[in-house]
């Protein structure tokens, strides 16, 4: 598989998941626009990284997710620098943890912008260009809780849910234009920000390292492993490939077990 001449944008994309997808792009031959929020020392070792590892041209842009201008500049600055684009993934997201009667509005605002909203808007700026040439791939990052619910995390969860309804959606409206449209599901990810979570349960809890992760992080996933931002990564490749041509409006889980429960 190649996507020499391919053009991919990746939101929420300086860490975690979503800079693992776009390497895993760029190792394919993609040029990758990056965006999210980190300190710029750090944002420019990852884009000059991956340019002088897979020979590829990287950008960034540090467009707000939660603002549909700024969203749709950046779709249109990406158009200009490379002509198209080709792939788009929508990865950003946040997380805010609370009752439903206590919980802030401003965050389940902030939280629906982001993990949702901003999904909308860039499939709005992206869409017209992908017809256009023919051809296209639009991956939404979902989770397990596009699927399944958790206590106390009402605005992620109906967020979730709402980034499978507008994959399926998208999908049925471009399935004639070699434009397919899908979500990947991860369960419990490894990622920097949940290791650091794990000293400070430990203290709260009177627990271990392994007490934490297997009762705590892992308690709904069967495996009781994290999945891990590479394996994600290959499965958003994959559906780039024309192997995965055929495959639109499918939500893949990726969770360990945790939604056949």
């Amino acid at each position: 598989m190649t996507l020499h001449s391919k053009t991919a944008l990746v939101t929420g994309s300086t860490s975690g998941i979503g800079l693992a997808i776009a390497r895993g792009l760029a190792q394919q031959g993609a040029n990758v626009v990056i965006n999210g929020f980190g300190q710029p020392d750090a944002i420019e070792k990852e884009r000059a990284g991956i340019e002088a590892e897979f020979g590829v041209r990287a950008v960034y842009s540090g467009a707000d997710m939660s603002k549909g201008d700024e969203i749709a500049a950046m779709v249109a600055q990406a158009e200009t620098d490379f002509g198209a684009v080709d792939i788009l993934v929508n990865n950003a997201g946040i997380q805010y943890v609370s009752a439903i009667e206590e919980f802030p509005v401003e965050k389940w605002d902030q939280i629906i912008a982001i993990n949702l909203s901003s999904a909308f808007h860039t499939m709005r700026a992206a869409i017209p260009g992908m017809k256009k040439k023919g051809w296209g791939r639009i991956i939404n990052t979902a989770s397990a809780h596009s699927l399944v619910a958790s206590p106390f995390k009402a605005a992620y969860v109906a967020a979730k849910h709402g980034i499978a309804g507008l994959t399926k959606t998208a999908a049925l409206e471009l399935a004639t234009h070699k434009i397919t449209v899908n979500c990947i599901s991860p369960g419990y990810v490894w990622t920097p920000l949940v290791e650091a979570q794990i000293p400070d349960t430990m203290k709260a809890r009177g627990m271990t390292k392994d007490q934490v992760i297997e009762e705590v992080l892992l308690k709904a996933q069967p495996t009781k492993e994290f999945v891990t931002v590479d394996q994600v990564a290959a499965i958003a490749a994959f559906l780039c490939s024309d192997a995965a041509s055929q495959i639109t409006g499918a939500n893949l889980t990726v969770d360990g077990g945790w939604t056949a429960q």
